[in-house]
């Protein structure tokens, strides 16, 4: 590894990891706050209902097809420069998705943040494992989790303040301004590192692993309008399946694979990868549907939706730190699988609550499921990095992250498409006349997307209270499907997690495993 000669001290390491927390607070902020802020995006710059998925689905796809590739030049070139470039492409992008003066620039602008978003994480995050050695580590990880839960906890409310007062240009504004100084104190403090076997970027598996993320990811979104025997839905996701093959040949090929695919062959790795994917549909979906129901569903304004939001993410700005302590008397594939188990109890508990209900009726179960997924939270990111070689923590947070980034943009995509096949299902079976039934499908997807006014413009025959009912039928529904696969995947998790590295290869194992 190279670095500078001289250690650093307390002092200069708590500031690193101020700045890589700075940079990963800015990262949910500019998640959430386009959910928020969706409605009144549609009303100022219109677009298709693909095009105002794209306001989310863009950040997410190339911030987690980036990672891995991220990673990878965070390893061969630097983390220091990889995270320094991120930090301050991150912030102009911002500005840049500020000023966009068409719903098409703002997708272009959303899409190059989450490659910047991708540099910056995994440079820092790669960076923080080089700075802090095994119990510190797990805290300096805890803390960057946590950071996230801030981001989470403030954004909907910050985003619906900002909102109100500015318009919803100025939610961005924030993320520009946490970015600068993150990089203005990264510059003074942070040491450079890399690892010296690393080869360089793998191109052809990045270039084939990103287009076959962004193929399927476009399959989805396109699904619930042109319907999923559409010649080119099944195109992009044949397509999708041969390029993510594609990708697997050529990472058995690659002597420095950025995805080293024989980590795959350890239960205790796999079941890292899964608890990455968990909180995709157990709680990152949430972030964003919940938000547009609220404001552009049942009519709430940004600000009430943002104080909503808080009891479904508050618990992330204490209970990380506090399963990362509860870790030194269990186990985490305990506290993991417990975390998850409450998850899919809040939303069993959320399903049972009909669409038009008191806002009070939804403050607990969001509560539970906040709790919930608190605890996997704050122990993810030191797990990520506790299952490879120290020089290796580049890969190995690319690897995660990909799978955490890529599972929610995947997740949110493929959500997104059953919740608009379930409300056109609900609307097919209420009082609707036959006349209009051909445009349930585009009143979906209106709904799914919070122009109730253009859902009422589709279907003039059908009222306001109905459509807002048959779309909570479907949401009810919704839940029930992400209760199972978060039952289903808390068992996993909690067998995978639960077996020793001795047991899966004595010599190997050990080696590779240090947790």
């Amino acid at each position: 590894m190279v670095q500078s000669k001289k250690a650093p001290g307390a002092a200069e390491k708590a500031l690193v990891l101020v700045a890589v927390c700075l940079a990963a607070l800015s990262m949910p902020l500019t998640f959430t706050g386009p959910a928020v802020a969706l409605p009144a995006i549609g009303r100022a710059l219109g677009g298709s209902p693909i095009a105002l998925n794209w306001v989310t689905n863009a950040f997410m796809l190339t911030f987690g097809s980036s990672l891995m590739a991220a990673g990878a030049l965070a390893d061969a070139y630097g983390r220091k420069r990889i995270f320094l470039i991120g930090t301050a492409a991150f912030g102009l992008f911002s500005l840049a998705a500020a000023m966009s003066p068409s719903i098409l620039w703002l997708d272009l602008a959303r899409a190059a943040q989450g490659v910047a978003a991708a540099f910056a994480f995994a440079g820092g995050a790669a960076a923080l494992a080089q700075e802090f050695d095994d119990g510190a580590r797990m805290r300096a990880f805890s803390l960057l989790g946590t950071s996230f839960g801030i981001g989470l906890s403030f954004g909907p409310i910050a985003s619906g303040l900002m909102i109100d007062a500015f318009g919803w240009p100025s939610i961005f504004l924030p993320v520009a301004g946490a970015t600068a100084v993150a990089f203005l104190i990264a510059a003074r403090f942070m040491r450079d590192s890399r690892d010296p076997a690393a080869a360089g970027l793998d191109w052809p598996g990045a270039a084939s692993f990103t287009a076959a993320l962004a193929l399927l990811t476009y399959g989805f979104l396109k699904a619930p309008e042109a319907g999923w025997s559409d010649p080119t839905v099944v195109g992009l996701i044949a397509g999708a399946v041969v390029l993510f093959l594609a990708f697997g040949l050529i990472e058995r090929k690659v002597a420095r694979p950025m995805l080293d695919l024989s980590l795959f062959r350890y239960p205790r790795f796999v079941g890292v990868q899964l608890l990455a994917a968990a909180p995709a549909y157990a709680f990152v979906v949430l972030l964003i549907l919940l938000p547009v129901r609220f404001v552009g569903v049942e009519g709430m304004g940004e600000i009430g939706a943002g104080r909503m939001m808080i009891a479904l993410s508050a618990p992330l700005l204490v209970l990380p730190l506090v399963a990362g302590l509860l870790t030194r008397w269990l186990p985490a594939s305990v506290l993991c699988a417990t975390g998850l188990a409450i998850s899919a109890a809040g939303l069993l508990w959320l399903s049972g609550v009909p669409g038009g209900a008191p806002p009070s009726a939804l403050l607990l179960p969001m509560l539970t499921i906040g709790v919930g997924i608190s605890l996997p939270w704050g122990l993810m990111d030191g797990l990520a990095v506790s299952v490879v070689p120290k020089e290796r923590a580049g890969m190995a947070t690319g690897i995660f992250n990909t799978t955490r980034v890529a599972g929610e943009g995947l997740a949110l995509a493929v959500v997104s498409a059953m919740l608009s096949a379930l409300t056109a299902g609900h609307l097919a079976t209420a009082a609707t006349p036959a006349a209009e039934t051909g445009r349930l499908g585009q009143a979906a997807q209106r709904l799914v997307t919070g122009d109730l006014a253009a859902a009422q413009a589709l279907l003039p025959g059908t009222g306001r209270d109905l459509l807002v009912t048959q779309y909570g039928l479907a949401f009810s529904t919704l839940l029930v499907l992400l209760t199972a696969i978060t039952v289903v995947t808390a068992i996993v998790v909690f067998l995978f997690m639960g077996r020793r590295a001795e047991e899966e290869q004595p010599e190997t194992a050990q080696a590779t495993f240090c947790a």
